[in-house]
């Protein structure tokens, strides 16, 4: 039995308009999903909090997604749900609404469970509505629906400094009219998929695909992916949530202007996905998680000591090279367990979320322990994790064809 993981079973060309309606769905549902940890330092000031504070409002958007997105993926595998992404955008909405008029901490948490409800029902879904229609070139459909996200969630902070940091929190409820858009264009995209017969319940008996790779070949890749997962998450959680906070503390950059630095880094991590799948495709995706995730250590072991246009140019680096990984990590992991792929999106969709929030809550409180600035320097040791992946099988369907 050859050591390799399955080749592309699809055959076609990718239906681009389907991969650029769901991409575009990614774009709304993240930019609206990356609100709440852009107005953080309204809501510090506003509600009075501390970093412990805003460490929890991350965990519970972040827990609430990746406890609930296996189950959702491990749900619509045997039972396709057609219009499901409409109930996750109307969960957002609710939560936007909720986030904008909420008059204390309790209820800013609810809003942020209702956001993470949201982010639980799209992402497993939407993931597999793009390997469905990738034709079989699944590195470049999940690059192209990733990179709405990543666009999405990159807006993020300007939103805040240009339109609602200077209107105030209610002023967060005019995103809900795009939680209206989004909820048409996915009803568009629940059509196609049940007109395509991919609303059908899968038959009970599904004969297995041969992946080249033992039981325990593949649980041992998969923990490896984890562990790479917890790398490179935890890490952007620090970015993610404090980098606003750590260039005011460090540099005494005004709120606005971090705001645009923190726009910079997330744009150039966009652009990450879209390389990161397109070359797990051709050149094999086992390379591209080592280069991606061992290779960014000299510019996260640097950051900590530069000045502020350096730490702008390597916040840039460090998030296009972290970035590209997550597609081609995820591709892997389906291409291991390719009769799960529901499950496995969610699975590693809700690590990511968990991860995050688990990182975001811990990192806050040694925050307030230590220092934002010691933060980032203990964070700069995580991409040595990328040493594991020595440990993944080589020969996927991409290293093979190069």
């Amino acid at each position: 039995m050859s050591r390799s993981i399955a080749a592309r079973p699809e055959a076609g060309a990718p239906a681009f308009s389907v991969l650029g309606a769901i991409s575009f769905c990614h774009f709304l549902n993240d930019m609206m999903q990356s609100l709440l940890p852009a107005v953080y330092p309204l809501l510090k000031g506003g509600f009075d909090l501390d970093f412990g504070q805003i460490g929890l409002l991350s965990f519970t958007y972040q827990v609430t997604a990746s406890l609930l997105q296996p189950l959702v993926g491990l749900y619509t595998d045997r039972r396709p749900q057609a219009y499901s992404l409409v109930v996750g955008m109307g969960s957002t909405l609710c939560g936007l609404l909720a986030l904008a008029f909420a008059p204390s901490y309790p209820a800013l948490l609810a809003a942020a469970m209702l956001l993470g409800i949201g982010s639980s029902i799209f992402h497993p879904e939407s993931s597999r509505i793009a390997r469905i229609a990738s034709g079989g070139a699944h590195g470049l459909a999940q690059s192209l629906f990733q990179v709405g996200g990543n666009f999405g969630s990159s807006l993020g902070p300007l939103l805040a400094a240009f339109f609602i940091l200077p209107r105030g929190q209610a002023s967060l409820a005019w995103f809900a009219l795009v939680a209206l858009g989004g909820m048409g264009v996915v009803t568009a995209l629940g059509h196609w998929f049940r007109s395509n017969g991919h609303a059908r319940a899968p038959s009970r008996i599904a004969p297995p695909v041969d992946t080249g790779l033992s039981l325990g070949q593949r649980r041992r890749a998969l923990a490896v992916l984890v562990a790479l997962m917890f790398s490179k998450f935890v890490y952007l959680a620090a970015l993610g949530n404090y980098y606003v906070f750590y260039l005011m503390s460090r540099f005494g950059s005004t709120q606005e202007d971090a705001q645009i630095y923190l726009f910079v880094f997330l744009a150039t991590s966009a652009g990450g996905t879209v390389i990161g799948g397109a070359l797990g495709d051709r050149l094999g995706r086992k390379r591209v998680i080592w280069a991606s995730i061992l290779g960014v250590l000299p510019f996260t072991l640097a950051l900590p000591y530069v000045g502020l246009p350096a730490t702008i140019g390597l916040s840039a680096i460090i998030g296009f090279m972290l970035s590209s990984a997550f597609p081609a990590i995820l591709v892997y992991a389906q291409e291991l367990t390719p009769n799960r792929i529901g499950a496995v999106s969610g699975l590693f969709f809700g690590f990511a979320f968990g991860m995050s929030g688990v990182g975001a809550a811990a990192l806050g409180e040694l925050a307030d322990r230590t220092s934002i600035e010691f933060v980032y320097l203990l964070c700069s040791f995580l991409p040595l994790i990328g040493l594991l992946a020595v440990f993944l099988p080589s020969g996927d369907a991409a290293s093979r064809r190069s």
